[in-house]
């Protein structure tokens, strides 16, 4: 993924999201007439929605509806199972029945008639590769919602959306991997705006944003091999252990060491999956001075041994290319 640098915060933000490798994305232009209503289920993928005209509602399962306006942009990173209505308590029907498939690659045109005032929307879901999603990238919250006055703040978020709003035409040459790159770029620049202007509203933004914590993200993120424990990861943010602690779990949504085990777990699973490295190489490489202390870990946290992870994705991997 192409990473714009932000600055200060560039480090955190590029940790965030290099490792996630988009490799397609499926883009919808809606045109729907009130009364409607569509409700998805989890999607393997990131999902944005940007209205263009009229007025959508979002619901979350356990949550107050969203009212989207013109020019508002929605993003959920983690393709959370969400409705889009035109008013709250609107019936709806199955995405699938919609839109079947949504293959990444592809792009279509969605119209549901009705009598009632119409709404315009870009949708897009983005696929990346699901074990490069790291730790810190599942801290995001389910949504994350960008006005129409943040938008007006930056013209190249709106000038991109703009464009891919006008022009989805994916069978020109080219026209794919301009798609891939543009909504990636709406992707990066959404959550740089959302990373900036909102990290007030949600823990999880306010913990890429915390100078401290945001210091031990980063070299959890990047530096998960070194025998880090709470004091040093405390040292690491500028803080004393009990606040540290306190201030990690309150922010991040669990605590220091869990994080950390998670990282080395994910990382753990790419070199597996990507490369032939040994598994006791494999150990070291994600900071466990003990094989048999890996092996234990990695059997609680993926349920499998690594060896058996191994065989199991090089299988799957051969199957795919079969049938390919």
């Amino acid at each position: 993924m192409t990473i714009i640098d932000t600055g200060a915060d560039g480090d955190l933000l590029d940790a965030l999201l290099d490792p996630l490798r988009l490799r397609g994305v499926f883009a919808s232009r809606w045109t729907v007439h009130a009364p409607w209503g569509v409700r998805g289920g989890q999607e393997n993928c990131a999902v944005l929605h940007h209205v263009r005209t009229g007025v959508c509602t979002v619901t979350l399962p356990g949550s107050e509806p969203l009212v989207l306006r013109p020019g508002d942009l929605a993003i959920f990173p983690h393709g959370t199972p969400h409705e889009l209505a035109d008013r709250p308590g609107r019936a709806t029907m199955p995405l699938d029945a919609l839109v079947p498939g949504r293959e990444a690659g592809t792009a279509r045109v969605v119209r549901v008639d009705g009598p009632g005032p119409v709404t315009e929307l870009l949708c897009g879901g983005l696929h990346y590769d699901g074990p490069a999603v790291t730790p810190l990238y599942r801290v995001l919250p389910d949504v994350l919602v960008l006005d129409r006055e943040m938008l007006a703040g930056e013209p190249l978020l709106a000038g991109t959306l703009d464009r891919l709003a006008d022009g989805m035409e994916q069978d020109a040459p080219g026209g794919r991997l301009v798609a891939l790159r543009a909504f990636e770029l709406v992707f990066v620049l959404a959550l740089r705006v959302a990373l900036h202007r909102s990290a007030g509203e949600c823990p999880a933004l306010e913990s890429l944003r915390h100078p401290s914590i945001g210091r031990a993200l980063l070299a959890v993120q990047t530096r998960f091999a070194e025998p880090w424990t709470l004091e040093s990861l405390a040292r690491e943010a500028g803080m004393s252990r009990s606040s540290f602690a306190a201030t990690f779990r309150r922010l991040v949504g669990e605590a220091p060491a869990r994080h950390l085990a998670a990282r080395r777990m994910q990382e753990a699973a790419r070199l597996l999956t990507e490369t032939a490295v040994p598994l006791g190489g494999v150990a070291e490489r994600v900071g466990y001075a003990s094989a048999v202390g890996f092996h234990l870990a990695f059997r609680r946290h993926h349920g499998v041994t690594p060896g058996e992870y191994r065989r199991a994705r090089a299988t799957a991997t051969h199957g795919a290319r079969s049938e390919g």
